[in-house]
């Protein structure tokens, strides 16, 4: 082979002397490397101190091509030297056959052991076939992109390469006297050692062909020397070092980034930059995983977006290595109990300070401070527990928290709850099925990267979870096994063959992509994340199982996991997000054509939207009762608080002093009974009647339908808030009080100042007696049936207890007539009397029966004698003024129901100016109150604001921010590759 490159070369020299016949240049053979030009023309003139030319014309030949090279001159002779012209030819044929031999045995002893030296180089090197996908998939098509052939086209001519090439006559001139020593035949063995060489790659330029195969020889004694084992061994210390040198190197370069990117923020916060950060990739990739946990997917379009799924038995160790993955003792700890009670979406993302921060709270937990982990290990327990519903041990429910820090691998993991084998005491039956079932539901994702974690330290035919893993990716293609506490299993196995079986993947019937072996402690939680690192690469640094090859470097520590993790995750991410883009794209449209078809006229409120709609109509109504006019309210308050306390007034005040028989007792009377009253009674029942107008009023504004505009989704909303904020409202309690005097001030007042005012009090009592004789009448005609005209009329009878009070009745108008100034109440003898005339006629009464039905026959009595009174006292305003001085008419009933007149418009005014002044302001508190709970209680809208509008304009919203969302998160995808 090396003889045809040389007939080659000197074909090429020939041809580029005769292109340059007649030009006065230098030839492109002078511009050559001294060496090729020792290899192709070893006569070629090099010194610059020539002696007188010794011409022959004699034609030369080369051992290594046997093609006649073109006539040179010959070396010069130093002076006094005798050339033997006669047997030139016999002298230069016995060298070309002795050295014939020596080049043969040189190049097939250099051959051998190049080749043996080759397949060592080639058994120790580690097989890489297995981790091709570590290597991103545009480098194995850089074939399909770049054009080669075109490329090689593109490189210079040999001419122009040629005047690129330096000049190395001013080089070689140094090695003129050096060459002078060389015979022509000894530049001939050059010419073989420097071919042997390029054969060998071992040797070095100016060594004989003999010592090069010497000297392979002797290397491959010494060899044989040195076992195979030391030299693995040697060879793994050196990776193992090397390997924890640049990672040292890394952790240092990262310190000096996180310390510079404190120094820019430092000058942002004090505006020497102001300029807006942009959201890493990892954020908003993690803020459409957080919308997509809320969003019921009800149009077939699921989430199919990659994240790194944390599964593993109890207590295997998941938590710690997520732990030192986010290089913080971040999640709460437990000897042996379940302390993972809900997923926990860990997004891990590279930042200046190393921070925590939930996805509903702005308050950030400083992972460098002691007191702040505790906080934050705190603050995750309290939430997990409230998660959990009653009854249950485990939730649904997804804690999202965000990690930040320098060094962090990009990415989103899910610590799910252990899987358990049995339901222990204090658990809920149903804890083991529901863990099944969350573990399987976030795996079963096709782009979920599955972390299978297995506890190293017990029997691998314990693991549960290798099962279910095996289920739900079966060929595993998206599963990353991760062998836990390797340093208990090391002292504790018998047969560290084993461990290397879990680690090849030959133990477990799982199948993995890659398969990592882990130290995350010595067992002490106390231990800082530094020293547990510094503890893992000791420990790797020493092991026997590393030494003796059964694992492989790039198979341990978390550091090189989190790097192969977040490789894995982020390819998985740029194979699928576009498709998951597309699947939402197309939901959408499906979305916004049904809204077109159902609700053409009406815009797409979501439920925030729809509230907010809503809670400034119930604004505009509060602010509508200040709108009611005082006379409204007078009115209103004067009409209720009469029906509140009429009863009161006729039977406890009117009724007891009309049974006295002057008009001095008849005051005395009611002045006692009006100042019990109002001491105990009266201030509180109006209070009362405010606070029931008040509520009714505010009702009515919130109930009252206005027309087209009103929408009837508000309904429910609108009850509540109004019962709510009714609830929360407390009349002023020092409104009694006040109210009080002035009620009594105004019943103590008995001068009427004109007829307009008389007339106006014969009035109100006339409409009271009235409505009064008319309730009476009622219950007398419940109490003895109807009468004669509505038997005849209406086919009604009396039943037998009717025919009883009828009789009594008679029995009892008989004795109002002959005395037509009756008590109040019968005496014992008169019912005894009453009682013995029905029996005579073969009635049989109960004494009681008489008595009540006495009652309501002379109410009625009373009542017309009352109204007729009314009629004489119209003309009594003359006497009034007088004091009824010389006249037998009395008129002190028109006083009184006069006071109760006057103190029921007074009482009005006094609650009207309480309610516009101070009560309707402090509902208007109230109810914006209730609207900002109402507006933070996200259970409480979905339970007021419902039905398929409702429902239809949050799905469209959700699934719009989600495709925005993930075509930003695409287009900054792009741009980062």
């Amino acid at each position: 082979m090396w003889r045809t490159r040389a007939a080659a070369a000197c074909v090429i020299c020939r041809s580029l002397a005769n292109s340059s016949y007649g030009i006065k240049r230098k030839s492109p053979l002078q511009n050559l490397h001294l060496v090729s030009r020792s290899i192709h023309h070893p006569c070629y003139p090099s010194s610059k101190f020539q002696r007188p030319p010794l011409r022959i014309s004699i034609q030369l030949f080369s051992s290594l091509n046997r093609l006649p090279l073109r006539k040179t001159k010959l070396l010069d002779v130093k002076y006094g030297y005798q050339s033997h012209r006669n047997f030139w030819l016999a002298r230069l044929a016995s060298r070309l056959l002795k050295i014939r031999y020596l080049v043969l045995g040189s190049a097939v002893g250099g051959g051998y052991t190049a080749k043996k030296t080759y397949d060592q180089w080639k058994d120790m090197m580690p097989d890489l076939d297995e981790y091709k996908w570590i290597v991103p998939d545009f480098i194995w098509e850089l074939d399909e992109h770049i054009d080669f052939e075109k490329l090689i086209k593109a490189l210079p001519d040999a001419d122009d390469l040629a005047k690129l090439l330096p000049d190395f006559d001013k080089i070689g001139e140094s090695f003129t006297s050096l060459k002078g020593f060389f015979s022509p035949g000894y530049n001939l063995v050059s010419e073989v050692i420097g071919a042997s060489d390029l054969l060998l790659l071992l040797g070095s330029p100016g060594e004989t062909a003999f010592r090069a195969t010497d000297q392979g020889y002797d290397n491959d004694k010494q060899y044989k020397k040195v076992s195979d084992k030391e030299k693995i061994d040697q060879l793994q210390e050196e990776l193992l070092r090397t390997q924890l040198k640049y990672q040292r190197m890394l952790e240092r370069l990262e310190k000096e980034n996180k310390e510079l990117r404190k120094l820019v923020l430092q000058r942002d916060d004090k505006g020497i930059h102001q300029r807006k950060l942009k959201k890493s990739l990892i954020d908003m990739y993690s803020e459409v995983l957080d919308i997509l946990s809320d969003y019921d997917a009800s149009y077939n379009t699921q989430d199919h977006l990659p994240r790194v799924v944390v599964v593993g038995d109890q207590s295997a160790g998941k938590t710690s290595v997520l732990e030192m993955i986010a290089q913080a003792r971040i999640f709460p700890r437990g000897s042996g109990e379940m302390m993972t009670r809900s997923p926990v979406k860990v997004t891990l993302s590279e930042g200046p300070h190393h921070v925590a921060l939930f996805k509903d709270s702005s308050r950030e937990f400083d992972l460098t401070k002691e007191e702040d982990l505790a906080a934050l290990r705190n603050e995750i327990e309290i939430r997990m527990r409230n998660s959990v519903k009653e009854g249950c041990t485990v939730s649904t429910e997804t804690i999202s928290l965000s990690v930040k820090g320098p060094g962090l691998q990009r990415m989103v993991l899910v610590d799910l709850p252990g899987v358990i084998s049995t339901v222990t005491s204090g658990m809920a039956p149903d804890t083991k099925e529901t863990i099944f079932s969350i573990s399987k539901a976030y795996m079963q994702n096709p782009n979920a990267i599955i972390l299978c974690i297995q506890d190293g330290s017990v029997d691998a035919e314990r693991s549960i979870v290798t099962d279910l893993v095996s289920q739900m990716d079966p060929q595993g293609k998206r599963t990353i096994f991760v062998l836990t506490k390797v340093d208990l299993a090391e002292k504790n196995v018998a047969s560290p063959s084993r461990i290397q079986q879990i680690i090849e993947g030959k133990l477990f019937p799982m199948k993995a992509l890659g398969y990592f072996a882990v130290v995350t402690g010595k067992g002490n939680s106390s231990e800082s994340i530094e020293s547990i690192k510094e503890y893992e690469e000791e420990f790797f640094q020493n092991s026997k199982l590393l030494k003796t090859c059964m694992l492989k470097a790039h198979q341990v520590t978390t550091k090189n996991l989190s790097l192969a993790v977040s490789d894995c995750f982020w390819k998985m991410v740029r194979e699928s997000v576009e498709q998951q883009a597309d699947a939402f794209k197309a939901t959408r449209f499906n979305l916004e054509t049904e809204w077109k078809n159902n609700y053409p006229r009406l815009r797409e409120l979501d439920r925030n939207e729809l509230f907010e709609k809503a809670k400034n109509e119930i604004l505009d109504e509060v602010i509508s009762l200040t709108q009611v006019t005082p006379k409204h309210w007078e009115e209103i308050l004067q009409k209720t608080l009469w029906e509140r306390v009429s009863t009161h007034v006729i039977e406890n005040i009117y009724l007891p002093a009309a049974q006295t028989m002057n008009s001095g007792t008849f005051n005395t009377t009611v002045d006692i009974k009006l100042k019990q009253w109002t001491d105990k009674q009266l201030p509180n029942k109006a209070v009362e009647v405010a606070w029931e107008t008040l509520q009714e009023e505010f009702s009515r504004f919130m109930t009252e339908q206005k027309g087209k505009e009103h929408d009837d989704i508000f309904d429910k909303l609108k009850q509540a808030v109004k019962e709510e904020s009714i609830k929360r409202h407390k009349w002023n309690e020092r409104a009694e009080d006040s109210l009080r005097v002035i009620q009594h001030n105004a019943l103590e007042d008995r001068s009427i100042s004109d007829k307009q005012q008389w007339d106006a009090a014969i009035h109100f009592m006339e409409e009271t007696l009235q409505s009064r004789l008319k309730d009476t009448e009622s219950v007398i005609e419940d109490m003895v049936g109807p009468d004669w005209k509505k038997r005849w009329l209406y086919w009604i009878g009396r039943t037998k207890e009717q025919n009883i009070r009828n009789e009594t009745k008679n029995e009892l108008e008989k004795l109002i007539k002959c005395n037509e100034e009756h008590a109040a109440y019968l005496a014992n003898d008169e019912v005894t009397t009453v009682r013995k005339n029905l029996e005579a006629r073969g009635i049989t009464v109960d004494p009681c029966l008489i008595k009540d039905t006495w009652h309501q026959i002379y109410r009625r009595y009373f009542l017309k004698t009352a109204l007729n009174h009314c009629n004489l006292c119209r003309r009594g305003f003359y006497y009034y003024q007088r004091h009824f001085v010389d006249s037998e008419l009395e008129c002190n009933d028109i006083v009184l129901f006069w006071r109760i007149q006057r103190m029921l418009a007074i009482t009005a005014n006094t609650l009207r100016q309480q309610l516009t002044n101070t009560e309707v302001r402090r509902l208007e508190k109230n109810v914006k109150e209730v609207l900002e709970d109402f507006a933070e209680d996200n259970e409480k809208k979905v339970k007021l604001l419902t039905g398929k509008r409702v429902q239809l304009a949050e799905d469209l919203k959700k699934v719009r921010e989600i495709q925005e969302k993930l075509e930003a998160f695409i287009e900054a995808l792009h741009q980062e590759k």
